[in-house]
């Protein structure tokens, strides 16, 4: 049996916390989109950091890969095991360690999720801002430099990882960054890490940045008569300086979805759902010039809502809209785009992909984080259909080609995983040598993640 001894020792470290029952390998084999089931050789769940190390020096020693694994939400395949080995899955580290209410700063573990996060700190006043739309484990969403739909103001997770407790290729555990506001010693190791998908290291701690709970939260969402219109209030918007704390996209194809799936009834046109946060009388001035701004632009069916059960009801679009797309062809899986592009550029791809889209033998429904370039196409297509896969691997093909010939990327927040790599050398050039020398340097067996982000052999 491959792997056999190393799979015994790694027993003797944690027992009945090896798995290797086919229910276990099959859920840890498994992806959100549309790449095939990969089981994993075993799956551990460690508990401490140490024996996170111990897993790495195991593996390292029989040449046995090793997988991360968080909530298994990611998209293009990060956690998969595509060469075989052990998927560490970080499901029980998972406390809060440390909450600096002074400081603004939380050291929590891996596998904590952000919602998870968010209720320990309701009493505090404090919160943990980047949201991703699905509850992701936080270590997943540092591995992969995650964002999501309150971006625009607070920043991805590159800006809101200041430290974290890392275990090596060779089982050497580092610390990188520190609690300070700022620092210029040395290498920036944090940002390193935070993005690099498993293939430098594991995280087995994080120390995040904190923000206040806003006084004053308002949210609403308004229809357009075309996504031209719709995407033209957000340029104008953004221009202007207006501090939006979120601005989400969603075309007449997602909101046609979110009705059937969710029993709603917004009018199937094309939508924007902004928030704003701060002061009382800020927030009333920024909706209002909000109001404004998009009202030049045909904008009507205002919805606004203060009070928390009415802005949930309002983000259900946005935060449903994914499996309610899936759901509105049963029996499809898809390939989810994720172009960024400079705002000014953000018109431009939308209508060379929205002719893209209406000329393809698929549907493909729009929507994004627009407040910040990045807009995704969810392309769904029988995985059975050879041609219906051909005509989303172009459609996804073109969409990337797009967003670097108006300079931006092929992934704003999803990362590169498997899905992208095809993407990486037009995007990074002689860069992408570069992190591969970084990978030889730090896991020169290449067994972190492989498979993923770097040249392949």
């Amino acid at each position: 049996m491959p792997h056999a001894a190393a799979l015994t020792a790694l027993g003797t470290v944690l027992g009945d916390r090896l798995s290797r029952s086919k229910p276990d390998l099959e859920a840890h084999g498994t992806s959100e989109t549309h790449f095939a089931m990969t089981p994993p050789d075993a799956v551990a769940y460690p508990e401490t950091t140490e024996e996170v190390a111990q897993i790495i020096r195991v593996c390292a020693e029989h040449g046995l890969p090793v997988v991360g694994w968080g909530a298994g939400t990611s998209l293009e395949g990060h956690a998969l095991a595509v060469r075989g080995g052990v998927c560490v899955d970080f499901s029980r580290m998972n406390r809060v360690l440390e909450v600096r209410e002074a400081d603004m700063l939380a050291r929590v573990q891996p596998g904590l999720t952000r919602e998870g996060l968010n209720k320990e700190l309701r009493a505090t006043g404090l919160f943990f801002p980047v949201d991703p739309g699905a509850d992701a484990s936080i270590g997943g969403m540092a591995a992969t430099r995650a964002s999501g739909t309150t971006a625009v103001r607070y920043g991805t997770m590159r800006d809101n990882v200041c430290a974290l407790e890392v275990v090596l290729a060779d089982g050497r555990i580092i610390r990188t960054g520190s609690a300070a506001p700022k620092s210029s010693a040395g290498y920036d190791l944090t940002g390193l890490m935070v993005g690099s998908e498993g293939t430098l290291g594991l995280i087995t701690e994080l120390t995040l940045k904190l923000h206040g709970q806003p006084e004053a939260i308002v949210a609403a969402t308004c229809a357009f008569e075309t996504i031209e219109a719709a995407v033209g209030s957000v340029t104008e918007t953004i221009q202007m300086g207006l501090p939006m704390a979120r601005i989400e996209f969603v075309d007449a194809a997602t909101v046609e979805a979110v009705n059937a799936y969710s029993k709603a009834d917004f009018p199937a046109r094309p939508h924007l759902m902004v928030e704003f946060h701060g002061t009382p009388a800020g927030v009333a001035e920024q909706a209002e010039r909000f109001g404004e701004i998009v009202s030049d632009h045909g904008a009507t069916g205002f919805a606004w809502a203060d009070r928390p059960e009415d802005r949930t009801r309002l983000w259900q679009m946005r935060h449903s809209a994914y499996w309610a797309i899936l759901a509105a062809r049963p029996g499809t899986t898809a390939i989810v785009t994720d172009v960024c592009v400079p705002i000014s550029a953000l018109a431009e791809a939308v209508a060379e992909t929205q002719a893209d889209i209406a000329a393809a033998p698929i549907p493909a429904p729009i929507l994004g984080h627009v407040g910040d370039g990045n807009f995704h196409a969810i392309l769904l297509m029988d995985p059975g259909d050879p041609a219906e896969r051909a005509a989303s691997e172009e459609l996804s093909r073109r969409m990337a080609e797009r967003a670097l010939r108006l300079g931006g990327t092929v992934t704003g927040e999803h990362g590169i995983g498997m899905g992208k790599l095809g993407y990486m050398a037009a995007e990074h050039g002689a860069g992408w040598d570069v992190m591969g020398a970084v990978k030889q340097a730090l896991d020169p067996q290449g067994l972190l993640n492989p498979g993923k982000m770097l040249r392949q052999d």
